[in-house]
């Protein structure tokens, strides 16, 4: 077998494909070195990184793609074992997306790179439920059978839950949801809830995100964007406000209760 295609020009190394063997699979199925096409959102490139874990592979890789006017949108450690790493970027502005691979490739830490669908691509928007165990079932019930409606016609809407008890932990959780990639509406599904996670809603809030909550005590209900009584149409609802193929937005029904 003759060596990989991911191997740099002129190296006697071990292919990457046999050296480290976390990336190869996912490289192999996604988009191994040089797919035509993958499928992405408009502008974006995702790309895989297999490297060495040392001290300086993030800062020679995002500095290449900063030479070719690149713009980071994203980064996350996909795993890391054995002295490995897995890095996925999102990158938009890239005109010459080939001789950014080839660049990157021929990097020193570098074993192999590959093209994949950006996560935007594969999981689309989230929905995050939060709350009781019992309700956030429910929530969670409901935003999955509505969004497999939208997702058979084309949309991308995923959903998210954990359950959580105490208000200290509620509003860390809350305010985590500002911070976590493709958010777009929170559930707050429980019976009572207020206090510090008033004021993390209205933080997140600021931030764009959409916050549907149950009927319940506290005064949650007084900032949510809205109120529903019944979980599993929270579910729904929510979904509804995320969805390009719904004809609903939260400009429409914001302060209401159902």
């Amino acid at each position: 077998m003759g060596p990989s295609r991911c191997s740099r020009p002129g190296s006697s190394r071990e292919p990457a494909e046999g050296r480290y063997r976390l990336a190869a699979p996912l490289l192999r199925r996604a988009a191994e070195c040089n797919l035509p096409h993958v499928a992405t959102e408009p502008g974006t490139l995702a790309l895989l990184v297999a490297a060495r874990d040392q001290p300086g592979v993030l800062y020679r890789v995002t500095e290449t793609i900063y030479r070719y006017g690149g713009n980071v949108t994203y980064v996350s450690t996909a795993r890391a074992a054995e002295g490995r790493s897995e890095t996925q970027l999102e990158v938009s502005g890239v005109a010459d997306a080939e001789g950014l691979m080839s660049e990157l490739r021929a990097l020193e830490p570098v074993d192999s790179i590959g093209e994949v669908p950006s996560f935007q691509a594969v999981f689309g928007k989230r929905v995050i439920v939060i709350g009781g165990g019992a309700q956030v079932g429910m929530v969670a019930q409901g935003a999955i059978s509505e969004a497999d409606r939208h997702n058979i016609r084309g949309e991308r809407i995923s959903v998210d839950t954990i359950p959580l008890v105490g208000e200290e932990r509620l509003a860390a959780a809350v305010r985590a949801v500002a911070r976590l990639h493709r958010a777009r509406a929170l559930v707050l599904a429980g019976a009572l809830m207020g206090g510090d996670i008033t004021e993390a809603v209205r933080e997140i809030q600021a931030a764009g995100i959409i916050v549907v909550c149950l009927s319940m005590a506290g005064s949650v209900t007084e900032v949510a964007d809205l109120v529903v009584s019944d979980p599993l149409e929270a579910g729904v609802m929510a979904v509804m406000l995320v969805a390009d193929t719904a004809s609903f937005s939260i400009d429409r029904v914001r302060g209401r209760r159902f």
